[in-house]
């Protein structure tokens, strides 16, 4: 800014500053304090973790219905869930997305001691405190599957219902079937370079990440050409915490060499006697018939497998996918629901 400039402002804003000074009709300021929870913010909400940290929730649509989300990964964030807009709400459902600690919009601690299924379950149990929620309803897919039926195990009495949405109750079962799915996937050449690549760790190599993204994961991921993916699919992707999910999970899907790879969760579900709805697809990652298994071990479920599903049913098999979950919820909420016979 010029000299000259600069000094036509200052005499500007000291004029002025005289004149507001000396007008009768200058009111005082004083400072307004505004409740936080007057303040709009496009339902968006922080919650506190442990004193420590915040994870990013948010609220859509307003309903008696009140469902928590619960992401997979661990290390993935809610976006891919965000078709689940498109459904629930306009049948009267309250939905909260919910970024785990470590992913998508929440903090992001280094402190590798957090990432472990006790710490997640008390981390549920906290936002759920934080978001005033009772007697509500959890839909929990993949890893979220895997921590609702923790969750459950401890805190089952403040849920009214749950989805078990693509996710089997032990590790053996899946590994068991994930080398399955690559025997009967890829030809014997793609085995050979698979296998080879793998011994070398060679994860990061434009082969293996072809083999594992166009051979495998357009087969039981999510059943559509990746460059047809969703984008909320596609951005969650590119968010994904790899610390978090290499210390629990592995380097990808096939590999579970992380923390959880010995947990098994088959004699504990007798013990949850809620209303749960076992959902998944015909053509999932994960065992349709351990899934079936689950469904008849849980003492009050229903089991449904999308006919066209994989473990992205929400996407790949939409239709059947949504109308299974917004029945199930209703149900129970209206005191409809009859579970399979056992």
């Amino acid at each position: 800014m010029k000299l000259k400039h600069m000094k036509r402002l200052s005499l500007f804003l000291a004029t002025a500053t005289l004149f507001a000074c000396n007008s009768p009709q200058t009111q005082p300021i004083t400072s307004v304090t505004t409740k936080n929870d007057s303040i709009k913010t496009g339902g968006n909400r922080l919650i506190t973790i442990d004193g420590l940290y915040k994870v990013w929730t948010k609220k859509t649509g307003d309903g008696a219905i009140k469902v928590l989300l619960l992401h997979g990964g661990p290390g993935f964030s809610h976006d891919y869930m965000e078709c689940y807009e498109d459904f629930l709400p306009k049948e009267g459902m309250e939905i909260y997305y919910y970024d785990q600690l470590g992913s998508g919009n929440s903090d992001a601690p280094t402190d590798t001691t957090l990432w472990n299924i006790p710490r997640f379950v008390e981390e549920v149990e906290q936002v759920r405190k934080g978001l005033g929620l009772e007697q509500f309803y959890i839909v929990g897919h993949s890893w979220g599957g895997l921590l609702a039926m923790e969750y459950l195990s401890k805190y089952q009495s403040n849920v009214k219902g749950a989805v078990f949405s693509n996710m089997t109750a032990g590790m053996n079962d899946f590994t068991t079937y994930a080398k399955l799915l690559k025997e009967r996937i890829f030809t014997e050449r793609d085995m050979a370079v698979y296998d080879s690549l793998d011994r070398l760790h060679a994860y990061q190599s434009p082969q293996y990440t072809d083999l594992l993204m166009n051979k495998l994961y357009t087969q039981v991921l999510c059943r559509i050409p990746i460059d047809q993916w969703p984008e909320p699919l596609l951005r969650a992707f590119k968010k994904v915490n790899a610390a978090i999910y290499t210390q629990m999970q592995g380097v990808d899907e096939f590999h579970v060499t992380g923390s959880f790879r010995n947990w098994e969760f088959w004699d504990r579900l007798p013990q949850i006697k809620i209303p749960i709805l076992v959902l998944g697809g015909m053509h999932d990652e994960m065992n349709p018939e351990g899934l079936k298994r689950e469904g008849r071990l849980l003492p009050n479920s229903h089991t449904y497998l999308c006919p066209n599903g994989s473990h992205m049913s929400m996407y790949d098999d939409q239709a059947n996918y949504f109308n299974a979950l917004t029945t199930f919820l209703h149900q129970v909420d209206q005191n409809t629901f009859k579970p399979d016979p056992k």
